[in-house]
């Protein structure tokens, strides 16, 4: 199988570069210089993951990866980027990024990001299109708006959420594996990704607060229960 990769970069030296490497590797690439152009060929290309820069005319990289996570298609998305803060990279994630890549980049490690994302991304279970949403307790999760409706709001989820709260949900009343919500959602459970996870936990359950039908719950060692 051949994959198609979107590259969005407005340098196009780097661009070159980048686009040969991976097609030398076997991919199909399609590139774009700006972030208005990258979602209209995300659209009409569909393709298997995004590589997007942060920095680009139009619509920037954070904007670009937000709007291809409210097509609501589950797709690997790699940020690189010179912006090197902590507050960078953790906007990256929130915004539906799946890994962070800080340039100058080698090919290698990009190359083996691109693989690993590609690998372990076919292996998750697509959403059910058919059935997009989940009644628990006295909520409810839209998982193609990614809305959650609670007794007293609405709230609108970044995808991470979305898909994190999804999973718990798949898993109600069973416990929910640390390492297995992080392989499928972060596609890596390294310490940086398992701290991302805790943090986007604790915003579920301030959100679920007004629900007394419902609990998430932690079990040291092990991961995460969804009672109702």
């Amino acid at each position: 199988m051949k994959y198609k990769i979107l590259y969005a970069e407005d340098e196009p030296f780097l661009a070159r570069i980048v686009s040969d490497n991976l097609t030398a590797k076997g991919y199909e690439v399609i590139t774009a210089g700006d972030g208005e152009s990258a979602l209209r060929l995300y659209k009409s290309v569909n393709p298997d993951l995004c590589i997007v820069d942060i920095m680009m005319p139009l619509k920037d990289g954070y904007h670009l990866t937000e709007d291809i996570r409210k097509t609501g298609k589950n797709i690997p998305v790699i940020f690189v980027s010179a912006k090197s803060l902590d507050e960078d990279v953790v906007k990256g994630f929130k915004s539906g990024g799946n890994d962070y890549l800080r340039k100058p980049f080698s090919m290698i490690e990009l190359l083996a990001r691109v693989e690993s994302l590609l690998t372990r991304f076919n292996q998750v279970q697509q959403v059910d299109e058919a059935s997009p949403w989940y009644e628990f307790g006295n909520s409810r999760l839209d998982t193609v708006s990614q809305q959650l409706i609670t007794p007293r709001q609405v709230y609108d989820l970044s995808y991470k959420e979305a898909m994190l709260l999804e999973l718990l949900l798949k898993n109600k009343n069973a416990v929910l594996e640390r390492q297995e919500a992080l392989q499928k959602i972060w596609g890596d459970d390294n310490v940086y990704n398992a701290n991302s996870m805790n943090v986007f936990m604790t915003h579920l359950r301030k959100m679920l607060k007004d629900d007394s039908a419902v609990q998430i719950m932690s079990l040291r060692s092990l991961g995460y229960k969804l009672t109702c």
